[in-house]
């Protein structure tokens, strides 16, 4: 093979290798014991306000119809108004690109043409060329947005994903991609990153981790704490206090999710979606 087969060869296998690690990682979540607590959220915008830091929300809507809901459980908002401010000192801006979601949000994420399609071209290539089963498509999608609620740290009030702007001119710091990123560069540690946005995500998770909150290995851009992914991750030993929940955002209470282990997604849904995503491929020209 010549130099770029090679590197084309080396990206393919890392992507592969990476996504069996997330996807043996979330079966390992669906184990992990939670006591919830019952704390109920609390709005980060209300919260920034009030302390007086920096901080944007994007303006996006998740899956094209959900307003997003920037909030976190009431003993996480002093954690999370340490790392806006200590941002504001080291001449950032923390940008909080998605919280809390709901059942139907983290849902209609894995189905919505701006994830599924990607996703799926991402495995085709990944196939050398080959339309993959169903099968691997589905474990893909579930390592990269959680397909059930257990494993889904964002249903839990626990989780953040974040980017993070220069205070000067709102640019984004170089992390090697944008928010959403879904390729190879996307696991925290990929090699196929510059120095210097290795260097930053190395900088940006050392900095919420200063403040409790543990990087997802396997997303550059989602941090948690708390909830089954922090603890095991910092090998505590202790039950989550954090588990997937509904939330009534009059009052901030949450509900616990009943089977938080079951799927979100019925099984003839997503093969509809995936009869879908192939028609939108063809009439793309795709071979």
């Amino acid at each position: 093979m010549n130099r770029q087969t090679d590197a084309v060869a080396a990206r393919r296998a890392y992507w592969s290798e990476q996504m069996e690690a997330a996807n043996a990682f979330m079966n390992q979540m669906l184990e992990y014991p939670v006591a919830e607590c019952g704390e109920p959220l609390v709005s980060l915008p209300e919260a920034a306000t009030a302390a007086g830091v920096a901080v944007v929300f994007s303006l996006t809507q998740i899956a094209g119809r959900h307003d997003r809901r920037f909030a976190l459980r009431a003993g996480l908002i002093r954690n999370f108004i340490a790392v806006a401010r200590q941002m504001n000192a080291r001449g950032w801006t923390l940008k909080v690109e998605d919280g809390f979601r709901s059942r139907e949000m983290q849902r209609d994420i894995a189905l919505h043409p701006n994830v599924l399609d990607i996703v799926l071209e991402k495995v085709i290539w990944e196939n050398h060329g080959t339309i993959p089963a169903p099968a691997l498509l589905f474990r893909r999608l579930s390592a990269l947005t959680a397909t059930r609620p257990k494993v889904g740290t964002h249903m839990s009030g626990s989780a953040l994903d974040i980017s993070v702007l220069r205070w000067a001119d709102l640019a984004d710091v170089d992390r090697g991609g944008p928010y959403l990123e879904l390729s190879e560069l996307t696991p925290m540690a990929s090699p196929f990153v510059s120095a210097a946005a290795t260097q930053n995500r190395a900088e940006i998770s050392a900095l919420m981790r200063r403040h409790g909150f543990l990087a997802y290995p396997y997303e550059f851009w989602h941090f948690s704490q708390g909830d089954a992914y922090a603890e095991y991750l910092t090998n505590s030993g202790i039950p989550a206090r954090y588990g997937a929940v509904d939330y009534a955002a009059a009052t901030g209470n949450v509900t616990p999710i009943q089977n938080p282990n079951e799927s979100l997604h019925p099984l003839e849904d997503f093969h509809r979606q995936l009869a879908a995503a192939l028609e939108r491929r063809k009439l793309r020209g795709a071979q």
